[in-house]
This record gives structure tokens, sequence and C-alpha cells, in this order.
């Protein structure tokens, strides 16, 4: 009977260990603060520029596993208004989850202000990686936020599909 004891409270802290570790890895291991000097938010002009923004009060984090992993927040002087008439909007921006602990990015509020009509996204820079862009969104009150999103040409890559016709060549693998 003392050694069943034994075995389930070795189950049970094997499987508490783990889960740790598995929580530690997912939302702190990899990601890593972005100094606001080598972040540069840009927006694309509909002539297929992509200009830097004005901003300040810039937070960001990123991750060397995955390109999807950066996020930022910042705020900009730029109104939505203008940002409107010289960027290319982003109808399909998405904003994807963030550690909890990184305060100034909720995801859920993101999605929300775009559905309201309160915020608007812009392709920040197209292919920045082969298949991902930066989407900027901004909202009324000069806040902003940037994410990296996959795009049609990574999803097809990535399935294995043939690449759309407005998609430039894929990268040769090795």
């Amino acid at each position: 009977m003392n050694s069943g004891r034994i075995v389930a409270t070795l189950l049970v802290l094997s499987a508490a260990t783990a889960g740790g570790l598995l929580w530690f890895t997912e939302t702190r291991a990899f990601y890593e603060p972005v100094s606001a000097d080598a972040v540069t938010i840009s927006a694309t002009t509909f002539d297929g520029v992509a200009e830097p923004l004005p901003v300040t009060d810039v937070e960001a984090i990123d991750a060397d596993s995955s390109p999807l992993r950066f996020r930022a927040c910042f705020t900009t002087p730029v109104s939505l208004a203008t940002m409107t008439e010289t960027y290319r909007p982003y109808p399909d921006a998405t904003p994807l989850n963030t550690p909890g602990w990184f305060d100034c990015y909720d995801a859920a509020a993101l999605t929300q202000a775009l559905e309201d009509g309160t915020a608007l996204a812009f392709l920040g820079e197209g292919n920045f990686i082969y298949g991902f862009d930066r989407i900027v969104m901004v909202g009324q009150d000069g806040r902003g936020y940037a994410w990296h999103q996959i795009n049609p040409c990574g999803e097809a890559v990535y399935d294995g599909d043939p690449v759309p016709d407005t998609c430039p060549p894929p990268p040769e693998s090795n």
C-alpha cells in the first residue's frame, strides 16, 4: 500500500513538473523584449513603398523560434484619415495572441476594435520573410500595434500547394 502512494505521488509530481515546464516554454522561454531603437514600424503606401511611421512609446517582444512571435505596441501622431489616404489596408488582419505578461497588447480587444471600425489595419511590410507580412494597426486614439501574420503565399508553400500567381517565387529549399 505504501509503494502505491509513492508511485502515485511521483506521477503527480512528474505531471506537475512537465506542465510547469510546458507553460514556461510557451509563455516565457523564447520571448525577449526588443529595444525600441531596434524596431522600425513601417506602413506600405499604395505605390508599394514601405515608409517608416513616426512612433513613440514602443514596446516590443520577439523570438527567434518563429516569425509569428513578434508583437509591438506604439503611439503615432499620424491620424487614421491620413493612414487611409496613404497606406494599403490589410483586410484580413487577425491579431494573434501573446503571453499575458505583455500587457500593452490584447488580441481580443484588438480584434474587437477592428470589427467595430475604431481601429484599422494596414500592410506594414509584405513578405518581409517569404510568406509572412508585418501588420500595423492604428486606433482612433493614435495607439498602434504590430504583429506578423502568415499570408496566402506562405499558406500555400507550407501546405505544399502551388503558390498563387500574385506571389513572388518561393525560396529554394535546402
